[in-house]
């Protein structure tokens, strides 16, 4: 397999969505680190916390959450690669996202919708928008999924479920994009030490450091997969086997079983 500089070395543009912390400034920081001629453009309501000078980022500040404020992003996303076009090709990462945790509708209803809004609609609208983009120049979509994805998840039962969705939309996309050297990965990590839980309601630190990733583990993975030309990665061989084993029961049984697995999340739950 081709080392992560070679495979990253055809693309020139990089278009990130919660590239200020987590996963997206890890994205951003490994593939400056492996290709420093890369530039990128993060759109996210906050600015980096991290040292950008010594790359090549145009942040946009943008709620993804928001309807109107996806089309103003798209609009400058396009208007600064039409002032600057691509020398390469072009690499989408879809991967904002939160959860909630509560009796449905708990943590409240507002909450769930805009997880949906973000989880969901903002992936697909910006996707559209940029797709032809994407065609004209080449290049690849990372969706971040989430282990969630493979079972429903009662007392995180809206982000399971969105996460169902990135996943499986995102194995069909890739399917439909054959032959038009454009292609889709699907990332599904598992916990990550990211600012995840707080923004769930949760305590941080609420899963083991055992069982969970850095983000920097989790993005090596995924651009590890993206050169190797697969379509899909469970981040981490004790996600990937829980993924496995959990797929191989049906459906009710597999949501009993996360109902007992989640359930204690309850004590660690931030008092509001």
């Amino acid at each position: 397999m081709a080392s992560l500089s070679e495979g990253l070395r055809s693309f020139s543009t990089v278009i990130v969505t919660g590239g200020s912390s987590g996963i997206g400034k890890s994205f951003i920081k490994l593939m400056q680190s492996v290709h420093p001629t890369l530039r990128f453009c993060n759109l996210s309501r906050r600015n980096p916390t991290f040292d950008t000078n010594n790359i090549r980022l145009r942040h946009i500040a943008t709620d993804l959450a928001q309807p109107a404020e996806i089309r103003r992003a798209v609009a400058e996303v396009l208007a600064w690669l039409k002032s600057d076009p691509p020398t390469g090709k072009v690499l989408l990462i879809n991967n904002s996202g939160f959860g909630g945790y509560g009796r449905f509708p708990d943590p409240e209803l507002g909450h769930q919708l805009e997880m949906i809004d973000l989880n969901v609609r903002a992936l697909v609208e910006l996707t559209g928008h940029l797709m032809p983009t994407l065609r004209q120049h080449g290049g690849a979509i990372i969706n971040v999924a989430s282990t969630a994805a493979f079972q429903p998840t009662p007392w995180m039962a809206v982000y399971g479920a969105t996460k169902a969705f990135v996943l499986h939309w995102s194995l069909a996309l890739n399917q439909e994009l054959k032959g038009t050297g454009v292609r889709a990965l699907a990332v599904c990590p598992g916990p990550t030490a990211t600012e995840f839980f707080k923004r769930a309601g949760l305590q941080q630190g609420s899963v083991s450091d055992h069982l969970s990733m850095s983000s920097d583990a989790v993005v090596l993975a995924s651009l590890e997969a993206l050169v190797a030309g697969r379509t899909q990665v469970v981040t981490g061989w004790k996600n990937w086997l829980g993924a496995v084993l959990i797929t191989k029961l049906p459906k009710p049984m597999a949501a009993w079983m996360a109902a007992k697995a989640l359930a204690h999340f309850r004590f660690k739950k931030v008092v509001r």
